[in-house]
């Protein structure tokens, strides 16, 4: 009980509306002060700058920096375009689109709350013009938003790949598969909805091919973003890292000289949106490695991982036990600081049971996107609630069948290993 003292003390933070990153902080000092006071303070603040310290965290605000670029080109714009071509044809119109768009978003924000108020600031006005419900249209962008960090380059992806040691182009590949299979399946349920409710499409017919290859010409240089990236690393023409850089370097030339819709009057904007999200990234990550070495002190991660192998050695049950434990968790912390929190205790449990870390880093990240979707504090949820200004009561009525298609999809790459790294394999 003495050794479990400060995980008490940080869901007390939780629920007292502490940030996350200063709960993390503070239950990791509450340990070094009050139960464990043999290390120095200040080699222990000395941990928290250290964590951080480290060349392959750079990627992080060189792929924030990309998104935020991408917003102020035009390129998110040409990526609508196309997505209204592909899909609007559709029943449910723009709700289609919606899906699809995040889809194409994923390679670009990377990031579940951007997207969702990009979206909800552009698509939710227009759907609410062709008639959708305003809390129809926001449950719709909420979930459509769980698949951004899903399909490289999101962050949550270089993240686990550097917590788990497998490579960051591995863990890019095996994003895309549970993100196509994301998109499908909200789609449909976006059909059967519409079907039932009467939502129209958004365009009178399908777009000829010769509208679709017109568009595709057009933004190009959005979809060619994720997979120059993938190859370049294949390939071993840059790191990681460098990958995030040369992304961002790419980027300025497209908003200035393709689009010719970025500005110099646009860039301490970027580089604002950059610092404020990076800040608040590394601050959750410094505190979870700090917490992670208290951890690691006290053998925890040996304690979970033995418990969790004498409660069964069977890993198709042991990943089952997972996915409700990381479903539990969504609901209550965000989807990062879950993943820094938990990855380093559950990858050794997984591993000894001959789960492949690359499998359970996708099993990983889907349900912790679904749990930014549940209450009580989901945070797409409330990004979206706050800025269509809808009620939580009203969302979760329609929030439902986007959850229950995420957990199919969610069984579908749990149960099958061949299904989830079909791509990664083909590599092999």
């Amino acid at each position: 009980m003495h050794a479990l003292t400060p995980v008490i003390v940080l869901f007390i933070l939780f629920f007292l509306n502490i940030p996350i990153g200063f709960a993390l902080m503070g239950s990791a000092l509450f340990y070094f002060i009050f139960l464990n006071n043999t290390m120095a303070m200040n080699m222990v603040i000395q941990q928290f700058v250290t964590s951080v310290e480290s060349f392959p965290y750079l990627a992080v605000p060189f792929f924030i920096m990309v998104g935020s670029v991408m917003n102020y080109s035009g390129i998110s714009e040409q990526l609508m375009n196309m997505a209204e071509v592909l899909a609007g044809h559709m029943k449910g119109g723009l709700a289609q689109v919606n899906c699809l768009l995040s889809a194409m978003m994923g390679g670009i924000s990377g990031s579940a709350n951007a997207d969702a108020a990009m979206e909800s600031k552009i698509l939710v006005p227009e759907m609410i013009k062709k008639g959708f419900s305003p809390e129809f249209s926001a449950a719709v962008t909420a979930a459509s938003s769980a698949v951004s960090p899903v399909i490289p380059p999101g962050t949550n992806l270089i993240l686990y790949a550097l917590i788990a040691n497998v490579p960051v182009g591995d863990m890019f590949l095996a994003g895309y598969t549970p993100g196509i299979l994301m998109t499908g399946a909200m789609m449909l349920a976006v059909y059967l909805i519409s079907s039932k409710r009467g939502y129209a499409p958004s365009r009178s017919k399908m777009a000829s091919p010769r509208e679709i290859g017109n568009q595709a010409l057009k933004s190009i240089w959005a979809l060619a973003i994720p997979f120059g990236i993938i190859l370049g690393m294949r390939i071993g023409m840059f790191t990681p890292t460098e990958a995030g850089g040369v992304a961002v370097f790419f980027c300025f030339i497209v908003g200035f000289f393709v689009y010719k819709k970025l500005k110099l009057k646009h860039i301490p904007i970027i580089l604002k949106e950059t610092v404020q999200s990076t800040g608040s990234v590394m601050i959750i990550i410094a505190s979870a490695k700090v917490f992670g070495y208290y951890m690691t002190l006290e053998r925890i991660p040996q304690m979970i991982t033995q418990g969790l192998m004498n409660f069964t050695d069977n890993k198709f049950v042991l990943l089952m036990v997972i996915n409700l434990l990381l479903l539990f968790v969504g609901m209550f912390i965000e989807g990062g600081a879950a993943l820094v929190i938990l990855a380093p205790l559950l990858v050794p449990a997984v591993r000894a049971l001959g789960v492949d870390p690359l499998h359970f880093g996708v099993i990983f990240i889907v349900n912790i996107m679904i749990g930014g979707l549940t209450p009580p504090f989901g945070s797409m949820m409330f990004t979206v609630c706050s800025i269509v200004n809808v009620k939580l009561e009203d969302f979760i009525k329609e929030i439902w069948p986007f959850i229950v298609s995420l957990l199919v999809v969610l069984l579908l790459v749990t149960y099958s290993e061949g299904l989830a790294l079909f791509i990664p394999n083909l590599f092999r």
